[in-house]
């Protein structure tokens, strides 16, 4: 089916009723992230077609961006000057200038873009095609790879069935994907944009993150409820890590020390990396999640309140919640502050 990976991925959503993620008190919403002041979030609102830019030392919404159908995946580039958004519905790719936060180009990529991720060096933004297995003929199951000097699409690589998910490794060299209809994970060799491993993985893998060093890639089963941990030195899974609650969204603290996972609607998972154990769950609900570049909070995105809850790192408690458009679900923070 056209839209079986998307619609099984948002299914969990429309089940649900507003009680699954209880909001915070009101004063909450203002909460003051003083260590994280300058930088900002953006988080693409699936159900109403924006992206939303949260000022993470307020906790405010100063800006929303209209883009493209259906926006899921967002990443920012390295420099924090550009924001990539990947439009499910409209087959597309918007760029957010994050000085002025409009749009200042489209860029036409494969059938249900979702996952987005950007080089070290900003160069390339490789974005998977979800939707392109469900068509007969070329390009099948694709991810794209945009230059991001000119914005062109400059090569489609061919990798597993519906995929979702995408990291790229620290050093630049390796492009790691989810691939969700064929339960593994596709690594493309950046040099040559070729699929040189594919590791057998969970079922139904939908997200994964790549720790700081590049030693190891996370990547979220949302079919068997688990983590599986890639070694990245030779592309076998190492651990499997048990987080319950279909989990989706995955970053990183910029320690390499603990891995946060959505696991479902309920709650969201701390895993130790050093012992690939759950060291804490936070009771929030959420899709996304991407944490500050200090390490002090995690942003979870929440579909179903249509509002992004803020987790100090240091007490794992959600300490602020700020309302945004309708159905959040991907997040991505400024790794520099925009000038």
């Amino acid at each position: 089916m056209k839209r079986a990976a998307l619609i099984l991925l948002l299914c969990i959503v429309a089940a649900c009723s507003q009680d699954a993620t209880t909001a915070l008190p009101e004063a909450s919403v203002q909460a003051s992230n003083s260590a994280s002041h300058g930088f900002l979030a953006y988080v693409a609102n699936f159900g109403s077609n924006s992206v939303s830019v949260i000022e993470t030392g307020t906790n405010t919404v100063v800006a929303t961006v209209a883009v493209g159908d259906r926006p899921q995946g967002v990443v920012i580039t390295p420099k924090g000057d550009f924001a990539y958004v990947t439009n499910t519905a409209s087959d597309n790719v918007s760029v957010i200038e994050t000085a002025t936060n409009t749009v200042v180009a489209t860029v036409a990529v494969g059938d249900q873009p979702e996952g987005v991720a950007i080089s070290p060096k900003g160069d390339f933004a490789y974005v998977t095609n979800t939707g392109s297995v469900c068509c007969p003929g070329p390009p099948l199951r694709t991810v794209s790879v945009i230059e991001t000097s000119t914005n062109v699409v400059v090569a489609a690589v061919e990798v597993g069935s519906n995929p979702v998910g995408v990291a790229v490794t620290p050093k630049g060299d390796f492009v790691y994907v989810t691939n969700a209809g064929s339960n593994n994970v596709s690594v493309i060799a950046t040099a040559t944009n070729t699929v040189v491993a594919t590791v057998a993985v969970g079922s139904f893998p939908v997200r994964v993150a790549i720790t700081p060093k590049g030693d190891f890639a996370y990547v979220s089963d949302f079919g068997s409820n688990s983590v599986s941990v890639i070694a990245t030195s030779t592309n076998a899974v190492v651990a499997t890590v048990a987080v319950g609650g279909s989990p989706e969204g995955l970053d990183i603290t910029p320690k390499g020390d603990f891995a946060y996972v959505t696991a479902g609607l309920d709650n969201v998972a701390v895993i130790e990396t050093s012992t690939n154990t759950v060291a804490a769950t936070v009771a929030v609900g959420g899709r996304g999640v991407a944490i500050t570049p200090k390490g002090d909070f995690a942003y979870v995105t929440n579909p179903v309140s249509h509002n992004v809850s803020v987790i100090e790192i240091s007490t794992n408690t959600v300490v602020a919640t700020v309302a945004v458009g309708t159905e959040p679900v991907g997040v991505a923070i400024t790794p520099a502050k925009p000038k």
